[in-house]
């Protein structure tokens, strides 16, 4: 049942995302063309060229996704000491390992490169704290080496203490993350004075926090939010207009509000 949720996601996804419409409209003005049905092959481009103009102008965007990203207020770091901590959570999503990874000998970081980056400092401050890096693929068929093995590497790269490291490298979306994760974090977090866990630092991206926090309510898993890889500002670019960074934006939102209502569907938020 979770592969067919999973797959079911993505295909839902793959479907509504803006940047893909303007290939159907293309595709469906060319049909009507060849149909001599100019009147509608004029109207597809139309909406090809609409589709296009709101996925570049970076306000429709942002306004939806600017308050998802606000939902977690960042902790203050500097006040927080390691004993307040029972551990630190890397989420996946960042990391491409799949066969680029095996052909290449090199593992690449994608746009969401504050999830690792963010790691590295904290695993840095905090040396004497577990952390739980969470993440095999994101691909219907994947291939290669998997997320978990590749922030391995990385670890190891950048010569960071692998005493604390844990691993866990099943999970193919952010319920299968927490679900695989919690009985590690019971395992491996710090306790405090009276055998309770403490609460883990997690990590991820501003617009994937909600969700996040979400399943790890109705889990019961406390953590405190450390999100990251921020896509909007404090105020909206009205007079800017990317392709690249609105499809983006556009891919970010929808893949979370798709993801909160399967979720919210299925009971597991």
């Amino acid at each position: 049942m979770d592969t067919i949720f999973f797959i079911l996601s993505k295909v839902v996804q793959f479907c509504i995302e803006p940047l893909n419409w303007v290939l159907v409209f293309l595709c469906l003005a060319l049909f009507f063309l060849a149909l001599r049905k100019l009147h509608l092959v004029k109207r597809f481009l139309i909406l090809a060229l609409l589709d296009l103009l709101i996925i570049g102008w970076l306000p429709s965007s942002e306004i939806f996704l600017r308050p998802l990203e606000n939902v977690a207020t960042k902790p203050e770091l500097a006040k927080l000491a390691e004993g307040d901590i029972g551990g630190i959570i890397i989420l996946g999503g960042a990391i491409e390992g799949g066969e680029i990874a095996v052909d290449r000998g090199e593992v690449s970081v994608g746009s969401a490169a504050e999830r690792v980056t963010k790691a590295f400092e904290l695993i840095r401050k905090y040396p004497n704290l577990p952390f739980i890096f969470s993440g095999y693929s994101g691909h219907v068929l994947p291939k290669g080496v998997s997320e978990a093995d590749a922030f391995k590497q990385l670890v190891q790269e950048q010569g960071l203490n692998e005493a604390m490291a844990h691993y866990e490298g099943q999970s193919r979306n952010t319920y299968e993350n927490f679900l695989y994760m919690k009985p590690m974090m019971a395992e491996f977090g710090l306790k405090n004075d009276a055998g309770a866990s403490k609460p883990w630092l997690l990590i991820t991206s501003a617009s994937h926090m909600y969700r996040s926090l979400a399943i790890c309510q109705k889990q019961g898993l406390e953590v405190l939010p450390l999100p990251v890889d921020y896509q909007t500002a404090n105020s909206l670019q009205w007079t800017s207009f990317d392709l690249v960074d609105g499809a983006q934006n556009w891919n970010n939102l929808l893949h979370e509000v798709i993801g909160l209502f399967a979720y919210w569907v299925t009971g597991k938020i």
